[in-house]
């Protein structure tokens, strides 16, 4: 259903409108290409909705759709139109992080969606030899508390199942704070300090965490609040 208007602000919402397209923006954007990964970035998102929602992309001309060498599947790429929405992403998430996140609850701790965000986090260069792995142990998560990620090389992976190798650096966590240590809302000296994570391993990766697990792009962005009423 249109707008009706000329304005070009009610044409882009007639794309970009409907719930979920923009986040799914955000996963091609971020780098997702097949269907999985985007179940993945949007797991409360219905299967049948996510393809109604590549479709319509396609049809708009924001993605281009190219089948798997070898597979029956296909992977998904942003077209220039899509690549130009980079900036009004990155504004959206400023402005979220600035006015909206205040209105956080506890549901909004999405476990995949953090783990997703870690793995894209990683510096592969700043980690030491050529295989690294870090697990992570949740204690307030009752379904899947214990996660790796294997990095070797360039490649890293995420699995909820034990990959049989030695861990080099262990997080002791609720998802909660991990959550918020990745949005630098604190810091790994402070929660550690307050007990909130214990940092296992190699004393050269747990005492600089920041340098290989980089932080959300829109870290150290302060709430209106603390502008407008500073405490």
């Amino acid at each position: 259903m249109g707008y009706y208007q000329f304005c070009p602000i009610a044409k882009a919402m007639e794309v970009l409108g409907e719930r979920w397209t923009l986040l799914l923006v955000r996963e091609l954007l971020m780098g997702s290409t097949r269907f999985s990964e985007f179940q993945r970035g949007l797991s409360q998102m219905s299967p049948s909705l996510l393809t109604k929602r590549l479709v319509n992309l396609e049809e708009m001309g924001l993605i281009v759709r190219k089948r798997i060498p070898g597979q029956r599947g296909f992977e998904y790429f942003p077209t220039l139109a899509c690549k130009e929405l980079m900036p009004v992403v990155e504004q959206v998430g400023h402005w979220g992080m600035r006015w909206a996140r205040e209105q956080l609850t506890e549901d909004d701790y999405d476990l995949e969606l953090l783990m997703l965000y870690l793995e894209r986090s990683i510096e592969p260069g700043n980690l030491i030899g050529n295989e690294t792995v870090i697990r992570f142990n949740f204690n307030d998560v009752k379904e899947y508390p214990n996660w790796w990620i294997v990095v070797k090389g360039d490649e890293v992976d995420v699995c909820v199942h034990d990959p049989g190798k030695e861990v080099d650096v262990y997080f002791n966590v609720c998802l909660k704070v991990m959550c918020q240590l990745w949005m630098g809302d604190i810091s790994y000296r402070k929660a550690v300090a307050d007990g909130k994570l214990q940092l296992v391993g190699l004393s050269e990766l747990t005492k600089n965490v920041e340098r290989w697990l980089k932080p959300s792009f829109f870290a150290g962005i302060p709430p209106a609040g603390d502008i407008v009423e500073p405490t």
